[in-house]
């Protein structure tokens, strides 16, 4: 049937080789092709007929302006047109990457890696009916809470624990729950600004408390807490400045100093540790971040932080603390609206055992994993690919094997560096560097696996810091190839 589309494609009014409007098939006919109707068969009808009334209508626009080729209407080239749209409609729009920035934790790009025994439970939990509200003792309703609970009190020491999607509802519901119509008294040093605008202030005015500023931005003292609590006081709260660093002429009052005025008031302390890690990073060199269990030491009655940053699972505010503090937070209104679902409560409970067998916590999480390779393994790897890299972009780019200076990311340690190793792509021809740098990312975002580095001195940077499996970039270089060719 659609034979007859080759045989009409004559027609000496208009250029040669080119197609008008009325050579068009019409969407009924491209329907009926048998090749197309296998299509139907496996897409259904509505998503195949979505997409041949696009095509058809994208080549009429063309036709009339006298841009179509007649060879782009053969039957041969309106069956694959039509299998490319139909492929690209249904192709995911999330899609993996391999992450060569020398960001271990990237925001863009997910933040952390789940474990293989994250992945695992995840896909038991999501295939069938779980016990997510049921108690299995009681046969009675159970609380999802109880999934994680018992793991993060055994974890940080905390008398309660409660989770929600991710730390900045966490740091907004304790807010709420604790201080709604209140007055809150936390230093001006650590009013912190984190990604897409997220700022304490609007925070407090979002949960319905008063601020209360106090100190300045590179000093506050003890005192100034204590002058500013009233009887409208309800709540003195900690910022950790994970995103940034003050230095030099600098004064904060510590959690235990805190905690200790607070208490002699009768009010509550709250701390946000932001990316929050589980265990004492120094323990593998790498820079130190405050933990919960150590906030809870010092006294204070909550402590919120992140369950996608150093913790190495899935994005989720973790809330723990006091029995009272936490009572009050897990009941108040705006907790439900805030809660996990199934889904990354069963990645977080998985990650959380992995801290339950602390010697083997480095080698099982992603996270740990990635941010505590040596150097001199990286490095190895970078001299193993280089010569099949250079290969390919050859003559237009010359590589070089180089140490690297990555980072943890995601707002963690900022001013901290991770010593990498990696390839450094550079144009040639120095006239257009920043064009031709420009080409080669997109020619390896445009990757069957696409590839993300990061420009730099008028070079294209490939940290090789999270590259686990270098096959992953070996198997792809023919195709770089072609597309630079």
């Amino acid at each position: 049937m659609m034979a007859r589309l080759e045989e009409s494609v004559v027609d000496g009014s208009r250029a040669p080789g080119k197609a008008s409007p009325k050579d068009l098939p019409s969407v009924d006919r491209l329907l009926k092709d048998p090749v197309v109707g296998l299509a139907v068969a496996e897409h259904g009808h509505s998503c195949v007929t979505a997409q041949v009334r696009a095509l058809v209508d994208e080549l009429r626009g063309r036709a009339i302006a006298g841009d179509l080729a007649a060879a782009e209407i053969t039957t041969e080239a309106l069956r694959a047109a039509v299998q490319t749209r139909i492929c690209g409609r249904l192709a995911p729009r999330m899609r993996s990457v391999l992450n060569l920035t020398g960001t271990v934790i990237h925001t863009n790009l997910g933040r952390a890696l789940l474990a293989d025994s994250a992945l695992q439970h995840l896909l038991t939990m999501m295939a069938g009916p779980n016990n997510l509200e049921y108690d299995l003792a009681t046969g009675g309703r159970g609380d999802r809470d109880s999934i994680v609970e018992e793991l993060l009190t055994t974890l940080t020491g905390a008398e309660a624990a409660t989770v929600v999607n991710n730390n900045a509802a966490a740091v907004l519901l304790t807010i709420a729950a604790l201080a709604r119509d209140r007055e809150v008294i936390v230093s001006r040093g650590e009013l912190v600004e984190i990604g897409g605008a997220f700022r304490m202030p609007d925070v407090m005015a979002s949960a319905g408390a008063h601020m209360v500023e106090v100190g300045t931005t590179n000093r506050t003292h003890l005192h100034d807490y204590e002058r500013a609590i009233t009887d409208r006081t309800a709540l003195l709260m900690k910022v950790h400045t994970s995103n940034y660093a003050v230095q030099g002429f600098t004064s904060s009052v510590g959690e235990a100093q805190l905690s200790a005025l607070a208490h002699a008031r009768g009010l509550p302390v709250a701390t946000d540790l932001g990316s929050g890690a589980l265990v004492d990073l120094a323990a593998w060199g790498l820079p130190r971040e405050p933990m919960p269990q150590e906030m809870l030491a010092a006294g204070c009655d909550v402590v919120t932080f992140s369950g996608d940053k150093l913790l190495g699972g899935p994005q989720a505010g973790l809330i723990v603390g006091s029995k009272a503090a936490i009572g009050k937070i897990r009941k108040f209104p705006m907790k439900r609206a805030l809660r996990m679902s199934k889904l990354p409560l069963a990645a977080l409970e998985a990650t959380l055992m992995l801290y339950l067998r602390p010697e083997r916590v480095a080698q099982d999480l992603p996270t740990l994993r990635l941010l505590t390779r040596p150097q001199a393994d990286i490095r190895r790897v970078a001299e193993a690919l280089q010569p099949a890299v250079a290969a390919v972009v050859a003559p237009r780019f010359s590589v070089t094997v180089e140490d690297m200076q990555g980072q943890i990311g995601s707002g963690s340690l900022p001013v901290e560096r991770l010593p990498s190793a990696g390839l450094a792509l550079a144009p040639v021809n120095r006239k257009g560097v920043g064009r031709s740098l420009d080409e080669l990312a997109a020619a390896l975002r445009r990757l069957p696996l696409p590839v993300i580095g990061r420009i730099s001195d008028d070079r294209l940077l490939l940290d090789l810091r999270c590259l686990e499996r270098p096959g992953d970039l070996l198997g792809q270089l023919s195709i770089l190839g072609d597309s630079l060719a």
